[in-house]
């Protein structure tokens, strides 16, 4: 499908999706960069609500890394089994924090390299540390963002990076960081992936999905 949607009607949705998600903020719980870091790490595959669950018994006995390191693979295990592929994120956990405790005096590195460095850690959560726990630019492009900004004609690219570099063209900088929640926000409220609540949708009378499917009728 040709991506109909010129810079016009691109602006005028993401001013749209902007007011319609003024209250667009992180959803999992955290107190810091290393307790974000985690809590990403474990929203691979699971539920933020599950990992809220999770991180709060996990950060009541291991605050920091250097605790978390102290606390162990296993015992960590015994904690965050509820999340999918806990296992791996055990694993990952414990030795992300033994490297910080060791290399950066416990702190969590705000340069991209460094973060993704880490075990467990790709681009997309290292995406998300830098924007939400350093204030960096920087937009992560999760299942949510992926979709609506293909539905939304923002990119029409097959992989996360060239959607990721599409939407770094389109949106100011100063904005990504706001837009990268306005779209997981619209994605988990209306723009779903089986059933999207088009009646429901802010920008549904300018959306280029529905545009074109009434174009087909």
């Amino acid at each position: 499908m040709k991506n109909p949607t010129k810079p016009k009607k691109q602006k005028e949705i993401l001013a749209r999706l902007a007011t319609a998600y003024a209250d667009a903020k992180p959803a999992l719980h955290f107190k810091n960069p290393y307790e974000l870091l985690v809590a990403v790490l474990l929203s691979a595959q699971c539920t933020d609500e599950r990992v809220n669950i999770v991180t709060k018994e996990l950060f009541l006995k291991a605050p920091d890394a250097v605790a978390m390191a102290d606390l162990g693979e296993e015992r960590v295990r015994e904690i965050i089994r509820s999340c999918g592929l806990y296992k791996n994120k055990a694993k990952n956990i414990v030795a992300l924090s033994k490297i910080l405790a060791a290399q950066y005096g416990g702190e969590v590195p705000s340069v991209r390299e460094d973060l993704e460095a880490l075990p467990g850690i790709g681009r997309k959560s290292a995406n998300v540390v830098m924007s939400v726990a350093f204030g960096l630019p920087a937009i992560a492009v999760d299942t949510h963002v992926f979709r609506v900004s293909r539905r939304m004609g923002f990119s029409q690219g097959k992989d996360v990076r060239k959607v990721e570099n599409d939407l770094m063209a389109l949106i100011p900088q100063e904005d990504w960081g706001a837009a990268h929640h306005w779209l997981i926000f619209h994605g988990r409220r209306v723009c779903k992936a089986v059933k999207p609540l088009c009646d429901r949708c802010p920008v549904g009378d300018i959306c280029p999905r529905l545009v074109l499917k009434n174009k087909e009728k």
